[in-house]
């Protein structure tokens, strides 16, 4: 039996094997004494592994850990990592509508058809990351060590071919990208602010999407920590740069700007200084084989031949289109909400209309990625269970999830609601009166949202775990038309007078985004309960 290489492996005494190997006969146990972990095996039965690599083998061989808490060991680690991101573009906001100068909108409306721009850019290339683990993961797997960071050195170099030209078409058409978002509307201040931050943080491609390729290379190597660190070091140096160029020396959206790219440029300095040895890394263990030698991966000109890379571009090219799609959904909502004009005149209104869009945003996206860690938990054990042919491990999974998931966007929409009860986060985020008047109608939307939110991140771990990428696709397709046909309802026909007669168009933005979110919602749960589907939650096969 060859060695066996997964995310999450672990044994029991049981019949089915647990979340481990499912040839109970190559571990065998004579007279109740177990082997040593130091046995000559190619499967430790008593060893636990989590997504990062780590693992224990004082684990009892008849109490294996709960699904609860298989779930855990994976999403607290994802949790920390996914909440970096956005915490820094949150710190960034936050900055910039606190200390702006009093019922001026224009510099967080200018940062936000900005940031909006630039999400949808760098978030397009995230398949740097989900193409680049399982290369070098396969490879250091099988004993290939050099062709591991061979590929490690392949992603780099793409990594920064691509975002170097990122960085020319974002400053080369700067203006009319930027007029795509809105900022035609929202007046001259606003496109100053808008361009000043977009320049800043166009300079930050390259290192964006190295910092992608290179936590896709330490993914595949097991080490989740290393990364984990170097952001939150990269989030403590932005936060810092924050308080120093905004807050004390009044540089607004400029300011924001280029602290986060100072935070992000040392973020991949730091990447490309472990990979290639020169910079210790915090999970030592599993690089190199675990045997602590240094890793030396460094960019290199050669791309990886087609045929090693086709199967994982075309589940790839899935995740891209599907970003795609709802990036242009979000975009397309920052782009509306420019041209809302509020309650104020048509230039004030419309600039409060996109500072409270850019807020409300950025919380929601903050507790999506919250939600996202237990996506990331299920999409490793669901994939476990369907590798082991185990049906009822992955609907045990599954349902697990799905209940960790409504505490989760329970317990969010009470956070929100306390903190919009008690003005704490109108207050924090902003002290121009037309945007809190903006916020405060958006804050209520985003707080009935998070059951839902929840519920969809949920299931799209656990059909990404089923590889149902496909699937995933026409879903995101059919919810974007969804969520446009819903706006389209509310903002221009006599139905949406009459079931929303203020007319504000902002509010039909975030209607058609809850529109998006419950097709999806709803398409996810058409897979998972049929029975021919790869999971069948009710368990409709085996009644």
């Amino acid at each position: 039996m060859p060695p066996i290489a997964a995310p999450l492996s672990m044994a029991s005494s049981d019949g089915r094997g647990g979340y481990g190997s499912c040839e109970p006969a190559e571990v065998v146990v004579e007279d109740g004494i177990a082997p040593t972990p130091d046995a000559e095996a190619p499967y430790d039965a008593l060893s636990i592994s989590s997504g990062d690599g780590s693992s224990s083998s004082d684990a009892e061989l008849d109490e294996p850990p709960s699904t609860a808490s298989r779930i855990l060991s994976l999403a607290l680690p994802a949790l920390i990592s996914l909440s970096i991101d956005p915490l820094m573009t949150l710190a960034d906001t936050a900055f910039v509508g606190r200390y702006a100068a009093p019922n001026d909108p224009y510099p967080l409306a200018g940062l936000g058809s900005a940031a909006a721009l630039l999400v949808f850019s760098f978030y397009a290339f995230n398949f740097l990351a989900t193409a680049t683990a399982p290369l070098v993961a396969n490879r250091r797997a099988g004993g290939d060590e050099s062709g591991a960071r061979e590929v490690g050195g392949q992603a780099l170099s793409l990594a920064f071919a691509l975002g170097t030209a990122l960085a020319a078409a974002l400053l080369a058409f700067k203006a009319q990208l930027l007029h795509v978002m809105g900022t035609g509307v929202t007046g001259p201040q606003a496109d100053m602010y808008a361009e000043q931050f977009l320049t800043a943080r166009a300079v930050a491609a390259p290192a964006v999407l190295l910092c992608s390729a290179s936590n896709g290379v330490m993914r595949g190597y097991l080490d989740t920590k290393t990364p984990t660190l170097i952001l939150l070091g990269s989030n403590v140096v932005n936060l810092f740069l924050d308080v120093v160029l905004v807050a004390m020396l009044g540089m607004g959206p400029l300011g924001a700007g280029i602290a986060t790219t100072t935070a992000e440029w040392i973020a991949a300095l730091w990447f490309l200084g472990v990979l290639s040895g020169r910079i210790p890394r915090a999970d030592s263990d599993n690089l190199a084989g675990g045997k602590g030698e240094p890793l030396s991966v460094t960019p290199i000109l050669d791309l990886p031949k087609w045929s090693d890379i086709q199967p994982l571009i075309a589940a790839s090219s899935t995740v891209f289109l599907r970003t795609i799609t709802l990036q242009v959904a979000m975009s397309s909502a920052a782009a509306m909400a420019a041209r809302s004009s509020g309650d104020g005149g048509a230039v004030a209104g419309a600039s409060a209309s996109v500072a409270a869009h850019q807020v409300a945003l950025q919380l929601w996206l903050l507790c999506s990625f919250l939600c996202d860690a237990l996506a990331t938990a299920s999409q490793a054990l669901v994939a476990d269970g369907m590798g082991r042919r185990d049906p009822e491990g992955v609907r045990d999974v599954s349902r697990t999830v799905f209940a960790w998931g409504l505490a989760l966007g329970l317990t969010l929409s009470t956070v929100l609601w306390i903190g919009t009860a008690s003005g704490f986060l109108t207050d924090f985020f902003t002290s121009d009166d037309g945007t809190r008047v903006e916020l405060e109608k958006l804050l209520t939307i985003v707080i009935l949202a998070q059951p839902l939110n929840s519920f969809v991140f949920a299931a799209d771990g656990v059909l990404q775990g089923a590889e149902e990428f496909g699937y995933q696709a026409k879903s995101m397709a059919l919810s974007v038309a969804t969520a446009f046909a819903a706006f389209g309802m509310l903002e221009y026909t006599a139905v949406g007078s009459t079931l929303m007669t203020d007319g504000d168009t902002l509010v039909h933005v975030w209607c058609g985004l809850i529109a998006l979110q419950a097709m999806r919602g709803l398409t996810s749960l058409v897979k998972l309960v049929e029975a021919p589907g790869p999971i069948d939650l009710l368990g409709k096969k085996t009644a």
